[in-house]
């Protein structure tokens, strides 16, 4: 979780929240319901916290390739990305937003509360950018990975409330508030389906693009020894899920992160040459007949 630690630090001066478990048990609060049809082809967007700028030059890339999903599923920053692109915000102008977000905007320190912080400014955030405000009236179906904490099951919101769904995919345990809706309240998804590609076949898609933005273990460099279990916790929770990705991208653009915009660029840049590297595998994904169900 070490690669997280900067969401928290920089969050400490983004103000705070007097209400941080407010219960979503409107008409538009999430849900998880089927998909109207069944979906192609699933872009899958991993979480990975601040890493997760490298969703930003994969979906660049994949719209200069002009190739669009049936789907899209993602967890944590990988919602969170994802859900501007399904929205139908193009890749260019989540660069942009990429490059200029403040850090701090993106938590509230939590008052009254266990947890430290509140992830309402992200849902806010997705509010401000995203074109439409329900899951269901994306122009690309929608959906965010979560996990309910009362039992562990890992949940798809496919309709509601698209920022609250992004903030409880976002909602890190056990440093964010966790979002509560319609009673039960809900985490991210990092414990249990980071990847979730298999999540992306529950729901249909017969092709799966899956975009992993962990850590390259082979690569990792003097004094991250200390990080080794939690980066092979990862590891083993990724692998199932990438074994099933038709194409898998995993962009390598090092170990250690930060909010810098040397970072971001170098995220974004790597996201988006991986993904060009695999042009012709991409067109032939995108175009090739899924077998019968």
């Amino acid at each position: 979780m070490h690669r997280r630690c900067a969401i928290i630090a920089s969050a400490a001066l983004a103000g705070c929240s007097f209400a941080p478990d407010v219960d979503h048990d409107g008409a538009d609060a999430p849900r998880a319901l089927p998909l109207p049809r069944a979906p192609r082809i699933a872009w899958v967007l991993s979480s990975g916290g601040p890493r997760g700028f490298v969703h930003v030059g994969v979906l660049k890339a994949l719209d200069e390739l002009n190739l669009k999903p049936d789907l899209i599923v993602g967890a944590s920053v990988g919602a969170l990305v994802g859900c501007l692109r399904a929205s139908g915000v193009p890749g260019p102008d989540i660069e942009a937003l990429a490059l200029e977000l403040q850090p701090t905007s993106m938590a509230r320190l939590a008052i009254w509360s266990d947890q430290r912080f509140s992830g309402a400014p992200v849902a806010e955030l997705v509010h401000r950018y995203a074109r439409q405000r329900l899951l269901e009236d994306m122009p690309v179906p929608m959906a965010c990975v979560a996990t309910r904490r009362s039992d562990g099951a890992v949940v798809a919101f496919t309709a509601g409330d698209a920022g609250v769904a992004v903030q409880a995919s976002s909602a890190i345990e056990g440093q964010f508030t966790p979002v509560r809706i319609r009673g039960e309240p809900h985490v991210d998804a990092d414990w249990f389906a980071p990847l979730p590609v298999r999540l992306a076949r529950s729901l249909g898609a017969r092709r799966v693009l899956a975009v992993d933005a962990s850590v390259h273990l082979d690569r990792a460099p003097p004094g991250a020894e200390r990080y080794r279990d939690g980066d092979l916790r990862k590891r083993a929770l990724v692998q199932p899920d990438a074994q099933q990705a038709d194409l898998l991208l995993h962009p390598d653009f090092g170990y250690w992160v930060s909010f810098s915009r040397d970072f971001r660029e170098r995220a974004i840049g790597a996201g988006y040459r991986a993904t060009m590297d695999q042009a012709a595998r991409l067109l032939k994904l995108h175009t090739a007949t899924a077998p019968a169900a």
